[in-house]
Formats: structure tokens, sequence, C-alpha cells
């Protein structure tokens, strides 16, 4: 079983890969570069693969670190997700053109850190009609892809809550668009949140089911390769996307005890189970879950580890202490910030007991 989470890349995205390891998940999500930003900014050196401002983040040697330690780690698979500003159904002409190229630099990005999946939302037609903002999409998506080699890289359509004119909250809208794609390699990662807010009673065992019949009608499950696990503090059939800690919200703990271990949701059911030396690119169980307190990371983790029935790869580490997202500068500064105070206090004692002398 494959469960993993959202980490940060702040600082050096191979520390993501110690924050995944150290909360005893065996399989990670990142952004490659800012999610609300249109132009990425460098945080090292940086040798552009293309053209253009932003195509690429990191320096080759990073990459090259990054994909070394993952293989050592076998942290599989590697999942990342695209900018929310990405609108590849937008009828505005200036907006999806700035969408494909920039999710055009998404692809270069993710097939250079060896990604497996890229997860990106369809997005909104904002007034056109729905047949024609699904045709965007994929026209979009060909577009994004032109002239490249993906490897083994697959695009992921994200279900959604199905707020305002966003697509993607059923299921056939999500058919549809991988049918007019059927040249790209393509999948789906449903979220459990956004099932829930768009209607699908998943809570239940009986509404689980329907949704899972659902899915195998239109998408099929051998298409699903990403589960996000996320909790919802918004009830059922509310359009509003807002994640909860798992146990925490309106699904509960029960119901994502039976989706961990549901039959139909196995890797092994799909025929995707795969162990190449990232550790496998088969089907996948995230987290995307908040962080209101030091150690609500590594509570969930655990918590879908507990729920599946499995004993988690292993226990966290000090990189990821208590699950509270710690980068090496931090940690040398609070250690620094320790020591001045553990000597300042000594020299108020010591010039105390002076004084009573």
């Amino acid at each position: 079983m494959r469960i993993g989470i959202h980490t940060s890349i702040a600082g050096d995205i191979a520390q993501s890969l110690e924050i995944a390891h150290g909360l005893g998940a065996n399989a990670l999500q990142i952004f490659s570069a800012s999610p609300r930003m249109w132009h990425v900014g460098s945080s090292s050196p940086m040798k552009s693969i293309g053209a253009g401002p932003g195509r690429e983040r990191f320096a080759p040697t990073e990459m090259a670190r990054f994909r070394a330690r993952r293989e050592e780690l076998k942290l599989g698979p590697l999942v990342i997700h695209a900018n929310y500003l990405i609108n590849l159904a937008s009828p505005d002409r200036v907006l999806r053109v700035r969408s494909i190229q920039a999710f055009h630099d998404e692809l270069i990005r993710a097939v250079a850190l060896g990604a497996d999946y890229l997860v990106v939302h369809p997005g909104s037609g904002r007034g056109a009609h729905a047949r024609e903002a699904v045709e965007s999409v994929a026209q979009s998506l060909h577009q994004a892809a032109r002239g490249m080699k993906l490897g083994g890289l697959r695009i992921l359509l994200e279900n959604t809550a199905g707020q305002g004119t966003v697509l993607g909250s059923t299921f056939s809208e999500l058919k549809f668009i991988l049918d007019l794609c059927p040249d790209l390699p393509t999948g789906v990662c449903i979220d459990t949140a956004h099932m829930f807010a768009a209607g699908f009673n998943i809570r239940e065992p009986e509404g689980l089911e329907k949704t899972l019949q659902a899915i195998q009608s239109t998408v099929s499950l051998a298409r699903i390769f990403i589960i996000h696990c996320n909790d919802s503090k918004t009830p059922l059939g509310s359009r509003v996307d807002r994640h909860e800690h798992i146990g925490k919200g309106k699904i509960g703990l029960e119901a994502f005890r039976r989706i961990l271990n549901h039959p139909m949701l196995a890797p092994a059911a799909a025929g995707q189970e795969k162990e190449p030396a990232t550790g496998g690119v088969g089907r996948a169980f995230i987290l995307e879950t908040p962080i209101d307190k030091p150690g609500d990371d590594l509570r969930n983790v655990r918590t879908l580890w507990k729920l599946a029935g499995k004993p988690a790869p292993m226990d966290f580490i000090g990189a990821a202490r208590d699950g509270f997202r710690i980068r090496p500068s931090r940690r040398k500064k609070l250690a620094a910030r320790k020591s001045s105070a553990k000597k300042r206090s000594a020299g108020k004692r010591a010039a105390a007991n002076k004084r009573k002398r």
C-alpha cells in the first residue's frame, strides 16, 4: 500500500523527500513551483531547459540529487500538483494561452524531476457551454504537450467540488475530456472532500458503493491512479471545497477505513501495482490536510496507516519531528537561539549567586 502526503519544497526540494519519509509516508506530492503565481522565481543558480521564464526552477544538480535520494528512500509514486491559476477551459483567449504555457512548463518540470503523475484541475468555462468548455480542456492539454516526450509521466484530471462553473464535479465530464485525449497518457485523481462536497455520499457504506459504481461505469476504476484523502469541513453537497483532518470532518474515520480497505480500490484490482527502484507507481492515497498545529501531518499519516490496518514503513525522524515542517536552516537558528538563552540564564544565575555572597 502507498500512503503519501503533500510536502513543501521551500528552501531545498530534496528536503520534501526527507519530510515525507520522516513522517512515515512512502509516497509524496509536491508543487514544482509557487501554486499561486504565474512566474516562477529561482531558488538557486539555474540552467533553463527550454526558453522562457520559469520553465525550469531547479538546477540540474538539484534535480539529479532529488532523483537519486528518492530512489534511495524508495518513495513513490511522486505526484506533482499543477498551479492553481491554470484554467485550461477558459473562454478568455489571453488566460487560456497563459494557462497552456504554464501547464507546458509544469510538464517540463515534472519530466525533469522524474514525476509519475501531474495532477491538474480541469478549470472553469465561466459562461461557455459545458461541451465547449470540456473540449477546450482537451485541446489545451494537447497544445501543452505538443512535441514533448513525457516518458513515464501521466496527466491526471482531478475531480472538483463543483463550485460555480468549475468543471469536473461529475465523472461523466472527466470521461468526456479523457475520451478526447486518446493519444495522451491520462488518468484521474479523485479527492474525497471534493466528491463529498459534490454530493457523493461516501460517508455511508451504500453511498460509497454507488460512488465506486459511478466511477466504474464512466472513467473506470482502472484509471484512478491517485486518491486525495481529505476529510471535509463542509456538509454533503455543499459545493464548497474545504479540507479537514482525517476523522475531524463531515466524512469521518469509519468512511476512510472503508475507502482504504475497499477491494475495488486496491492497486492489484486495477492491475496498477509496480515496484521499480523508486518504490512503485501504482495507486496511492495522498493527504492534503491542513496544518493547524505542530504534529498535524504526522497524526494524519499515522491515522491513515492505522485505518488501513498496516504498520507505517517507519517512525518519524528529527527532520520532521512532530510532523512540523522545519527547514534545516531554521532548525540551526532555533538551536542557536536555545543555546544563547541557556547561556544568558546561566549568566544571570551566576550573577545572582555572586550578589548573595
